[in-house]
Protein backbone atom coordinates (compact mmCIF):
# COMPACT_ATOMS: atom_id res chain seq x y z
CA UNK A 1 0.00 0.00 0.00
CA UNK A 2 1.32 3.69 -1.01
CA UNK A 3 0.29 6.50 1.64
CA UNK A 4 -0.12 10.28 1.04
CA UNK A 5 -0.32 13.44 3.05
CA UNK A 6 -3.90 14.46 2.31
CA UNK A 7 -3.92 18.00 0.83
CA UNK A 8 -2.80 21.10 3.66
CA UNK A 9 -3.64 18.65 6.32
CA UNK A 10 -1.33 16.91 8.23
CA UNK A 11 -3.42 13.26 7.80
CA UNK A 12 -1.29 10.89 6.62
CA UNK A 13 -3.17 8.33 4.75
CA UNK A 14 -3.58 5.23 2.73
CA UNK A 15 -3.77 6.42 -1.21
CA UNK A 16 -6.69 3.68 -1.28
CA UNK A 17 -9.63 4.54 0.98
CA UNK A 18 -12.43 2.21 1.75
CA UNK A 19 -16.10 3.62 1.35
CA UNK A 20 -19.04 2.87 3.44
CA UNK A 21 -22.29 4.53 1.01
CA UNK A 22 -23.46 0.78 0.54
CA UNK A 23 -23.77 -0.45 3.99
CA UNK A 24 -26.42 2.46 4.33
CA UNK A 25 -28.67 0.42 2.30
CA UNK A 26 -29.00 2.72 -1.08
CA UNK A 27 -27.19 -0.11 -3.07
CA UNK A 28 -30.10 -2.60 -1.80
CA UNK A 29 -29.38 -4.88 0.82
CA UNK A 30 -26.38 -6.58 2.11
CA UNK A 31 -25.24 -8.86 4.90
CA UNK A 32 -23.97 -7.03 8.14
CA UNK A 33 -21.77 -10.00 8.80
CA UNK A 34 -19.97 -10.14 5.59
CA UNK A 35 -19.36 -6.10 5.46
CA UNK A 36 -17.60 -6.31 8.40
CA UNK A 37 -15.53 -8.95 7.46
CA UNK A 38 -14.77 -7.04 4.23
CA UNK A 39 -13.34 -3.98 6.38
CA UNK A 40 -11.28 -6.30 8.33
CA UNK A 41 -9.89 -7.60 4.76
CA UNK A 42 -9.34 -3.88 4.09
CA UNK A 43 -7.07 -3.02 7.75
CA UNK A 44 -5.21 -6.83 6.83
CA UNK A 45 -4.49 -4.79 2.63
CA UNK A 46 -3.15 -1.65 4.48
CA UNK A 47 -5.73 0.51 4.19
CA UNK A 48 -5.97 3.25 6.73
CA UNK A 49 -8.46 5.51 5.84
CA UNK A 50 -12.40 4.86 5.96
CA UNK A 51 -15.04 7.14 4.42
CA UNK A 52 -18.69 7.35 5.93
CA UNK A 53 -21.77 9.89 5.67
CA UNK A 54 -24.62 10.48 8.37
CA UNK A 55 -26.62 10.05 5.29
CA UNK A 56 -25.75 6.40 4.44
CA UNK A 57 -28.56 5.29 5.86
CA UNK A 58 -29.08 8.04 8.68
CA UNK A 59 -26.09 6.20 11.32
CA UNK A 60 -26.35 2.56 10.00
CA UNK A 61 -23.76 3.39 8.35
CA UNK A 62 -21.23 4.70 10.48
CA UNK A 63 -22.72 2.51 13.46
CA UNK A 64 -21.50 -0.70 11.19
CA UNK A 65 -18.31 0.46 10.22
CA UNK A 66 -17.67 1.49 14.07
CA UNK A 67 -18.42 -1.96 14.85
CA UNK A 68 -15.98 -3.76 12.67
CA UNK A 69 -13.04 -1.01 13.30
CA UNK A 70 -12.86 -0.50 16.70
CA UNK A 71 -13.15 -4.84 17.31
CA UNK A 72 -10.25 -4.95 15.50
CA UNK A 73 -8.09 -1.43 15.80
CA UNK A 74 -7.01 1.25 18.34
CA UNK A 75 -8.26 4.56 17.04
CA UNK A 76 -5.20 6.61 16.67
CA UNK A 77 -4.29 3.99 13.83
CA UNK A 78 -7.17 4.79 11.29
CA UNK A 79 -8.50 7.69 9.72
CA UNK A 80 -12.11 7.95 9.87
CA UNK A 81 -13.89 10.58 7.48
CA UNK A 82 -17.61 11.15 7.56
CA UNK A 83 -20.34 13.47 5.54
CA UNK A 84 -23.08 15.81 7.07
CA UNK A 85 -25.80 18.14 5.37
CA UNK A 86 -27.78 15.82 4.00
CA UNK A 87 -31.24 14.85 5.97
CA UNK A 88 -34.33 13.15 5.44
CA UNK A 89 -37.71 15.26 5.39
CA UNK A 90 -40.44 12.18 5.53
CA UNK A 91 -38.96 10.26 1.81
CA UNK A 92 -37.48 13.10 0.76
CA UNK A 93 -33.70 13.62 1.03
CA UNK A 94 -32.41 17.37 1.28
CA UNK A 95 -29.19 19.43 1.14
CA UNK A 96 -28.83 21.21 4.51
CA UNK A 97 -25.55 22.92 5.30
CA UNK A 98 -26.60 25.21 8.37
CA UNK A 99 -24.91 25.53 11.39
CA UNK A 100 -28.17 23.80 13.49
CA UNK A 101 -27.87 20.72 11.21
CA UNK A 102 -24.15 20.24 10.59
CA UNK A 103 -23.90 20.54 14.69
CA UNK A 104 -26.38 17.94 15.36
CA UNK A 105 -24.77 16.11 12.44
CA UNK A 106 -21.55 15.91 14.10
CA UNK A 107 -23.04 15.03 17.54
CA UNK A 108 -24.70 12.32 15.85
CA UNK A 109 -21.75 11.06 14.00
CA UNK A 110 -19.97 10.72 17.32
CA UNK A 111 -22.38 8.79 18.83
CA UNK A 112 -22.70 6.63 16.29
CA UNK A 113 -18.67 5.89 15.02
CA UNK A 114 -18.20 5.53 18.49
CA UNK A 115 -15.45 7.94 19.13
CA UNK A 116 -14.23 11.09 20.51
CA UNK A 117 -13.23 13.16 17.37
CA UNK A 118 -13.85 12.84 13.51
CA UNK A 119 -10.78 13.09 11.46
CA UNK A 120 -12.09 14.66 8.76
CA UNK A 121 -15.94 16.03 8.27
CA UNK A 122 -17.21 16.83 5.14
CA UNK A 123 -20.15 18.45 3.80
CA UNK A 124 -21.51 16.70 1.43
CA UNK A 125 -23.60 18.63 -0.98
CA UNK A 126 -23.33 22.53 -1.69
CA UNK A 127 -26.71 23.88 0.26
CA UNK A 128 -27.55 27.17 -2.01
CA UNK A 129 -30.25 27.91 0.70
CA UNK A 130 -27.40 28.66 3.82
CA UNK A 131 -25.15 31.11 3.73
CA UNK A 132 -21.72 30.18 2.92
CA UNK A 133 -20.61 31.99 5.78
CA UNK A 134 -23.17 30.53 8.14
CA UNK A 135 -21.77 26.89 7.14
CA UNK A 136 -18.01 28.02 7.07
CA UNK A 137 -17.96 29.39 10.88
CA UNK A 138 -19.54 26.54 11.94
CA UNK A 139 -17.00 24.27 10.94
CA UNK A 140 -14.66 26.41 12.09
CA UNK A 141 -16.08 25.83 15.75
CA UNK A 142 -16.13 22.59 15.26
CA UNK A 143 -12.63 22.59 14.53
CA UNK A 144 -11.74 24.64 17.90
CA UNK A 145 -13.64 22.75 19.82
CA UNK A 146 -11.71 19.85 19.06
CA UNK A 147 -15.42 17.49 17.52
CA UNK A 148 -13.37 17.45 13.89
CA UNK A 149 -9.87 17.77 13.27
CA UNK A 150 -10.14 18.66 9.54
CA UNK A 151 -12.90 19.84 7.49
CA UNK A 152 -13.54 19.66 3.84
CA UNK A 153 -16.55 19.52 1.05
CA UNK A 154 -17.79 16.61 -1.79
CA UNK A 155 -19.48 17.88 -5.06
CA UNK A 156 -18.67 21.27 -4.44
CA UNK A 157 -17.57 23.77 -7.38
CA UNK A 158 -14.29 25.78 -7.23
CA UNK A 159 -16.16 29.06 -6.66
CA UNK A 160 -18.20 27.30 -3.78
CA UNK A 161 -15.43 26.52 -2.28
CA UNK A 162 -13.60 29.94 -2.55
CA UNK A 163 -16.83 31.26 -0.73
CA UNK A 164 -17.18 28.84 1.86
CA UNK A 165 -13.07 29.22 2.35
CA UNK A 166 -13.38 33.14 3.30
CA UNK A 167 -15.53 31.91 6.56
CA UNK A 168 -14.17 28.40 7.50
CA UNK A 169 -11.64 25.65 6.58
CA UNK A 170 -11.56 23.97 3.04
CA UNK A 171 -8.94 21.27 3.46
CA UNK A 172 -10.19 18.49 0.85
CA UNK A 173 -12.96 17.75 -1.34
CA UNK A 174 -14.82 14.52 -2.59
CA UNK A 175 -15.64 14.75 -6.37
CA UNK A 176 -17.01 11.85 -8.21
CA UNK A 177 -14.01 10.85 -11.01
CA UNK A 178 -14.11 8.02 -13.13
CA UNK A 179 -13.19 7.48 -16.80
CA UNK A 180 -16.59 7.56 -17.56
CA UNK A 181 -17.02 11.40 -15.95
CA UNK A 182 -14.33 13.47 -15.86
CA UNK A 183 -15.63 17.51 -16.00
CA UNK A 184 -13.39 17.48 -12.77
CA UNK A 185 -10.12 17.39 -15.15
CA UNK A 186 -11.32 21.11 -16.30
CA UNK A 187 -11.84 23.65 -12.95
CA UNK A 188 -11.67 21.70 -9.75
CA UNK A 189 -8.49 19.47 -10.12
CA UNK A 190 -6.22 22.79 -11.28
CA UNK A 191 -8.24 24.64 -8.65
CA UNK A 192 -7.16 21.69 -5.77
CA UNK A 193 -3.34 21.79 -6.59
CA UNK A 194 -3.37 25.71 -6.66
CA UNK A 195 -4.59 25.45 -3.25
CA UNK A 196 -3.36 22.73 -1.66
CA UNK A 197 -6.60 20.71 -1.71
CA UNK A 198 -7.08 17.18 -0.87
CA UNK A 199 -8.63 15.25 -3.75
CA UNK A 200 -10.39 12.22 -2.50
CA UNK A 201 -12.19 10.91 -5.55
CA UNK A 202 -15.20 8.48 -5.31
CA UNK A 203 -16.89 6.35 -7.64
CA UNK A 204 -13.37 5.20 -9.71
CA UNK A 205 -14.91 1.55 -10.71
CA UNK A 206 -17.87 4.00 -12.37
CA UNK A 207 -20.46 2.49 -9.78
CA UNK A 208 -19.76 -1.03 -10.82
CA UNK A 209 -19.33 -0.10 -15.03
CA UNK A 210 -15.38 -0.62 -14.30
CA UNK A 211 -15.99 -4.24 -12.65
CA UNK A 212 -16.66 -5.73 -15.86
CA UNK A 213 -18.95 -8.10 -14.24
CA UNK A 214 -21.97 -6.26 -15.85
CA UNK A 215 -23.95 -6.87 -19.25
CA UNK A 216 -26.62 -5.76 -21.42
CA UNK A 217 -29.42 -7.72 -19.13
CA UNK A 218 -27.88 -6.60 -15.64
CA UNK A 219 -30.43 -6.09 -13.40
CA UNK A 220 -30.18 -4.58 -9.55
CA UNK A 221 -31.93 -5.26 -6.68
CA UNK A 222 -34.90 -3.38 -5.28
CA UNK A 223 -33.28 -0.13 -3.14
CA UNK A 224 -30.39 0.14 -5.29
CA UNK A 225 -30.51 3.59 -6.92
CA UNK A 226 -28.87 2.22 -10.17
CA UNK A 227 -32.34 0.67 -10.68
CA UNK A 228 -33.62 3.69 -11.69
CA UNK A 229 -30.71 5.31 -13.33
CA UNK A 230 -30.69 6.50 -17.06
CA UNK A 231 -26.54 5.33 -16.74
CA UNK A 232 -27.56 1.62 -16.35
CA UNK A 233 -30.31 1.78 -18.98
CA UNK A 234 -31.04 0.77 -22.80
CA UNK A 235 -28.36 2.50 -25.86
CA UNK A 236 -26.10 4.11 -23.59
CA UNK A 237 -25.43 1.42 -21.07
CA UNK A 238 -24.96 -0.17 -24.09
CA UNK A 239 -22.36 1.63 -25.89
CA UNK A 240 -20.47 2.11 -22.64
CA UNK A 241 -20.24 -1.49 -21.67
CA UNK A 242 -19.07 -1.81 -25.04
CA UNK A 243 -16.17 0.79 -24.32
CA UNK A 244 -15.83 -1.80 -21.44
CA UNK A 245 -14.92 -4.75 -23.10
CA UNK A 246 -12.25 -2.90 -25.12
CA UNK A 247 -10.40 -1.52 -21.63
CA UNK A 248 -10.82 -5.18 -20.32
CA UNK A 249 -8.53 -6.38 -23.53
CA UNK A 250 -6.13 -3.03 -22.37
CA UNK A 251 -5.76 -4.17 -18.75
CA UNK A 252 -5.49 -8.03 -19.83
CA UNK A 253 -2.49 -6.89 -22.00
CA UNK A 254 -0.98 -5.10 -19.30
CA UNK A 255 -1.08 -7.95 -16.78
CA UNK A 256 -4.11 -6.23 -14.80
CA UNK A 257 -7.57 -6.80 -13.99
CA UNK A 258 -9.98 -3.95 -15.10
CA UNK A 259 -10.70 -3.07 -11.48
CA UNK A 260 -6.87 -2.35 -11.20
CA UNK A 261 -6.71 -0.60 -14.03
CA UNK A 262 -9.90 1.58 -13.38
CA UNK A 263 -8.87 2.58 -10.00
CA UNK A 264 -5.03 3.19 -11.10
CA UNK A 265 -6.19 5.04 -13.68
CA UNK A 266 -7.67 7.34 -11.20
CA UNK A 267 -5.05 8.13 -8.73
CA UNK A 268 -2.78 8.94 -11.93
CA UNK A 269 -3.58 12.11 -12.08
CA UNK A 270 -1.26 13.96 -9.86
CA UNK A 271 -4.06 16.00 -8.80
CA UNK A 272 -6.14 13.10 -7.02
CA UNK A 273 -4.37 11.75 -3.65
CA UNK A 274 -6.99 8.88 -3.15
CA UNK A 275 -9.39 6.92 -4.75
CA UNK A 276 -12.31 5.91 -2.19
CA UNK A 277 -13.07 1.86 -2.89
CA UNK A 278 -16.38 0.31 -1.67
CA UNK A 279 -17.05 -3.11 -1.22
CA UNK A 280 -19.33 -5.63 0.49
CA UNK A 281 -17.71 -8.98 -0.02
CA UNK A 282 -13.53 -9.42 1.20
CA UNK A 283 -12.46 -10.88 -2.50
CA UNK A 284 -13.83 -7.83 -3.97
CA UNK A 285 -10.88 -5.83 -2.37
CA UNK A 286 -7.90 -7.00 -3.18
CA UNK A 287 -7.88 -6.07 -7.33
CA UNK A 288 -8.82 -2.37 -6.99
CA UNK A 289 -6.33 -1.91 -3.75
CA UNK A 290 -3.78 -3.46 -5.77
CA UNK A 291 -3.70 -0.63 -7.66
CA UNK A 292 -1.81 1.89 -5.43
CA UNK A 293 1.27 0.21 -6.56
CA UNK A 294 0.46 0.04 -10.55
CA UNK A 295 2.29 3.23 -11.95
CA UNK A 296 0.20 4.71 -15.11
CA UNK A 297 2.32 7.34 -17.59
CA UNK A 298 1.11 9.67 -19.87
CA UNK A 299 1.43 7.64 -22.47
CA UNK A 300 -0.99 5.32 -21.01
CA UNK A 301 -3.58 8.13 -20.05
CA UNK A 302 -3.08 9.04 -23.60
CA UNK A 303 -4.13 5.70 -25.20
CA UNK A 304 -7.13 5.50 -23.07
CA UNK A 305 -8.24 8.81 -23.69
CA UNK A 306 -8.32 7.26 -27.97
CA UNK A 307 -10.67 4.33 -26.74
CA UNK A 308 -13.11 6.92 -25.11
CA UNK A 309 -13.78 9.62 -27.29
CA UNK A 310 -17.56 8.29 -27.53
CA UNK A 311 -17.93 7.08 -23.97
CA UNK A 312 -21.32 8.22 -22.45
CA UNK A 313 -21.10 9.99 -19.48
CA UNK A 314 -22.33 8.57 -16.67
CA UNK A 315 -23.92 11.54 -14.43
CA UNK A 316 -24.17 9.55 -11.49
CA UNK A 317 -27.12 10.24 -8.41
CA UNK A 318 -27.80 13.08 -7.04
CA UNK A 319 -29.51 13.55 -3.59
CA UNK A 320 -32.94 14.91 -5.13
CA UNK A 321 -32.56 11.59 -7.79
CA UNK A 322 -31.93 9.08 -4.98
CA UNK A 323 -35.22 6.62 -4.45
Amino acid sequence: MRYVRLGKTDLEVSAIAFGTWSFGGEWGAFDADEAKKTVARALDLGITFFDTAQGYGFGVSERLLADALWSHVPRDRVVVATKGGLRKEGDTLLRDASARWLREGVESSLRNLRTDYIDLYQVHWPDPKTPAEETGRVLADLVREGKIRHAGVSNYSPQQMTELALHGPVETDQPPYHMFHRDIEAEILPYAERNDIGVLVYGPMAHGLLTGTMTPQTTFAPGDWRGSSADFKDERFERDLELVERLKQYARAREMTLPQLAVAWAISNPAVDVAIVGARNPAHLSDPVAAADIQLGAADRDEIDEMLANAVEIVGPAPEAMP
